[in-house]
C-alpha cells in the first residue's frame, strides 16, 4: 500500500473510523475517502455500487456499523441484524465487483460464545451459544467474517477480518442508553463532579474483568495487518485476527481510574443488589503479538485523552 493509494474508510466519522483516519494521515497517507450517511447510504446497494464504480478505491476499511450497548441491543434487535448485514453485504460485494485489492472488515469480540474459555482465541468462533442480549449484532458480524472467507475461497480475494476488544477514545458515543461501559462511566462521573453529587452508584460488585483498547491503537493494528497479513490458501478462506491489549482490569479499577482522570472527589458506591454480568471477558492476542504488534497507549493515558475530547466536544450522543 503506497502513501498515495486510494483508501476508503466506511464509517470515517465514528470512534473506529475517525481513529483510522487519524492514524493513516499521521503515517503519510494522502488519498483517503470518506462519506457521511447523508452523502452515501451504505444500506442501499445501488448507491454503494455507484460510489465504488466512480471512485475505484484500492483499499477499504469496513468500520461502518450500527452499534450500542446492552439496552440498545435489546431494544432494536431487528435494526442491529438488518442494518449491519446490509452494510457488510453491499461493501464486501462492491469490493469484489470493482477490484479492491484488499479489505479489512472490523467485527467485535461479542462474536465469541457466552461461555467461551478465557482468554478467547480465534478458534473459538462458533464453538458455543452466543450472549442473548447482543446475539443479532454478533450474528451479523459472524456473517461478515464468513462472507469475507467465502469470497476469498471462491474468488481469490484478499479480505481479512479483525475482532477488536472493547474500544474507547475520541469520538466515542456518550448516549445514556446506547453507550458502552467506559464512556458511560466517564460521562456519569463527570456529571457527578459538575453537579457536586456526593456519590456515583455503579451496578454490581465491580469485580468483573474487562479488556479495553484505545481507538488509535486499534487503528494502528488494522494498518499493520493491512500491510503485513494476507489470506492464506486454506479451506476456510483465512482466519480472523483478535485485536486487544491482552490486559484485564476490573470494573472497580476502571471506575477508580476514571475518577482520578476526572478529579471527582466523591464516593463510588457499588450496588451489590444489581447483577455483575459476565465475570471475565479477555481476548487472546498472542497471534497478533507473534506477528510483531503490541498496543502503545495504557489505560489511564487513553482515558485522559478521551476525557479531553469529551470536554472539547461536549460528549456526543449517537
Amino acid at each position: 500500500m503506497k502513501t498515495d493509494s486510494k483508501i476508503y474508510i466506511a464509517g470515517h466519522r465514528g470512534l473506529v473510523g475517525s481513529a483510522l483516519k487519524r492514524v493513516l494521515e499521521k503515517e503519510g497517507y494522502t488519498n483517503i475517502l470518506g462519506k457521511t450517511r447523508q452523502e452515501l447510504d451504505l444500506t442501499e446497494q445501488s448507491e454503494v455500487n455507484a460510489f465504488f464504480k466512480m471512485e475505484r478505491p484500492e483499499y477499504v476499511f469496513l468500520s461502518a456499523a450500527k452499534v450500542g450497548g446492552i439496552h440498545a441491543n435489546n431494544s432494536y434487535p431487528a435494526e442491529f441484524i438488518f442494518s449491519n448485514i446490509q452494510i457488510q453485504n453491499n461493501i464486501i460485494d462492491a469490493c469484489y465487483k470493482f477490484g479492491v485489492k484488499k479489505l479489512v472488515f472490523l467485527g467485535s469480540s461479542c462474536i465469541y460464545p457466552k461461555f467461551a474459555k478465557q482468554p478467547m482465541d480465534e478458534s473459538q468462533l462458533l464453538d458455543g451459544k452466543l450472549e442473548p442480549t447482543n446475539e443479532p449484532y454478533a450474528v451479523a458480524k459472524i456473517a461478515g467474517i464468513v462472507m469475507c472467507q467465502s469470497y476469498n475461497r471462491q474468488y481469490g480475494t484478499n479480505y481479512i477480518s479483525v475482532m477488536p476488544t472493547n474500544l474507547y477514545g475520541p469520538n466515542d458515543n456518550y448516549h445514556p442508553e446506547n453507550s458502552h461501559v467506559l464512556p458511560a462511566l466517564l460521562k456519569r462521573i463527570h456529571e457527578a463532579k459538575i453537579n457536586n453529587s456526593p456519590e456515583v452508584v455503579i451496578w454490581g460488585t465491580g469485580k468483573p474483568l474487562r479488556e479495553f483498547l484505545y481507538s488509535d491503537d486499534m487503528a494502528r493494528a488494522c494498518l499493520f495487518l493491512m500491510k503485513n497479513y494476507d489470506v492464506t490458501a486454506d479451506s476456510k478462506g483465512g482466519e480472523h485476527v483478535n485485536i486487544g491489549s491482552g490486559i484485564e482490569v476490573s470494573i472497580k479499577e476502571l471506575a477508580e481510574t476514571i475518577q482520578r482522570v476526572v478529579q471527582y472527589p466523591g464516593k463510588l458506591n457499588f450496588d451489590l443488589t444489581k447483577p455483575d454480568g459476565t465475570p471475565r471477558k479477555l481476548l487472546d492476542v498472542s497471534k497478533l503479538h507473534r506477528m510483531g504488534w503490541k498496543h502503545e497507549v495504557e489505560l489511564e493515558e487513553g482515558i485522559t485523552n478521551a476525557y479531553k475530547d469529551f470536554l472539547e466536544n461536549g460528549g456526543v450522543e449517537r
